[in-house]
Formats: C-alpha cells, sequence, structure tokens
C-alpha cells in the first residue's frame, strides 16, 4: 500500500512542472499516439524539450511508448519507425484519467434501495441512472444555442468523459467507471447508458441519440445526431 502511495506521488509530482503538464494534456486528448515533433507544435516548445519531458513522463508512468512508421511503408528505404507516445492505461489514484467510482456506488445503492419495492434490480440502476443524469443536465443547461452535442459535452467533460465530437457523433475517450466495468460490464454498462441518456434529455437535447456500442480504450457509450426526438 505504502508503494502504490509513492508511486502516485511520484505521478502527480512529474505534472507539477508546467510544460509537463501541457504535454500530458495535449497526449491525452489525442485519439491515437503522437509523436514528440507534433506535440512540440502542439504547445509551443522546441522538439528537443518535448522529447526531454515526455520521457519523463514514460518514466514516472503516466505515458506509455509505441514505434511505428507513419508512413505506413515497410521493408527497405521505409525509414525508421517513429517514438510515440500516449496516455498509460493505469489509473491514478487521484485520479488521472478520472473515476467517479463515488457516483457509480451512490447509484448501485439507490438502485438496491428502490428493487428493494419488488422491482427488479437491472431496471432499478437504469431508473436511478437516468434520473441522476435527468438531475445534472438539468442543473447544467445553460447556452441553449449552442448545438446540442456541444451542450452534452460540455457536461460530460466535467464529469470526466473526455468528449470528441466529430461528423455529428461523439466519442467519450474515458470512461469514469473503468475498473467497475471491466469487472462487470453489462450492469455497469447499462448504468452508464442511462446516466447519459439522461443528461441529454435533462439538458433539453431532444435531437441526441445515446447508444450502447463499445469501442476500445473508451466509454461504451456514444452519441450521434438524430432526427427522431428522445423517448422518455
Amino acid at each position: 500500500m505504502t508503494a502504490d502511495i509513492t508511486t502516485d506521488a511520484s505521478r502527480i509530482g512529474a505534472l507539477a512542472d508546467p510544460t509537463r503538464e501541457a504535454l500530458y494534456a495535449c497526449v491525452s486528448a489525442q485519439d491515437d499516439a503522437i509523436g514528440r515533433d507534433d506535440a512540440a507544435s502542439a504547445i509551443g516548445v522546441p522538439a528537443h524539450v518535448a522529447k526531454f519531458h515526455l520521457d519523463k513522463l514514460v518514466d514516472a508512468g503516466l505515458l506509455d511508448v509505441e514505434f511505428r512508421r507513419l508512413s505506413g511503408r515497410s521493408g527497405p528505404g521505409a525509414g525508421r519507425p517513429s517514438k510515440l507516445y500516449r496516455r498509460a492505461s493505469g489509473t491514478v489514484s487521484v485520479s488521472l484519467p478520472p473515476r467517479r467510482y463515488d457516483l457509480a456506488g451512490h447509484l448501485l445503492a439507490r438502485a438496491i434501495e428502490r428493487s428493494g419495492t419488488g422491482l427488479p434490480l437491472d431496471e432499478a440502476i437504469e431508473q436511478v441512472a437516468r434520473e441522476e443524469g435527468d438531475r445534472v443536465g438539468a442543473a447544467g443547461a445553460a447556452d441553449h444555442d449552442a448545438p446540442e452535442l456541444d451542450r452534452l459535452g460540455g457536461v460530460l467533460a466535467v464529469h470526466g468523459y473526455e468528449p470528441r465530437i466529430a461528423d455529428e457523433r461523439m466519442l467519450l475517450a474515458n470512461c469514469p467507471f473503468d475498473t467497475l466495468a471491466r469487472e462487470h460490464t453489462g450492469l455497469v454498462c447499462s448504468m452508464n447508458h442511462a446516466y447519459v441518456k439522461g443528461v441529454a434529455e435533462g439538458l433539453g437535447c431532444a435531437h441526441l441519440q445515446a447508444d450502447l456500442d463499445p469501442g476500445e480504450n473508451r466509454c461504451c457509450v456514444t452519441v450521434r445526431r438524430s432526427d427522431t426526438a428522445q423517448e422518455r
């Protein structure tokens, strides 16, 4: 336990440097691994400075490294593989990326209480998750003139989902319930799905469709624009 705390403290300490923090944020925001030069350009520092700090983040366990030829070519003349960086898959306990196990516990406890009235537990979980999402969405409703995906993304970002919007579709790069979802996939993903739907409803985003759409290294829920109004 002490070793884990020491390791987490060193990882957080690695982000105390502003350049390192900016590079970590830059790498984390990417859908794919990113090279030193692109990361340097993104935050406005020389490539050699970026390399130094990126490797420090690797040493701290916050970033992973892979080697790949970006040209897609192979064989003689293809050049050396590039060193690329991506956010490490592990979780720092304070936590990076954000986790909301407190919310999961709250929802599951309420669902267990409701199931005591005779409602099946899986239905109770979906109900309380959707209701809580609706409450959060209603509290976060602000700029009604903004596109619905942007409005939903703004609220979900605050709660750790790390939304990525492109082509009228939103991917959620982080699952706030990651460890629980790995061990209890069906139950937790259903809860997550209902929660995101509830947030959209609370915001009044009537033309968004939240789908249970699992993918590698992201949340199981995606959101797309739909011409069909949501059913409550």
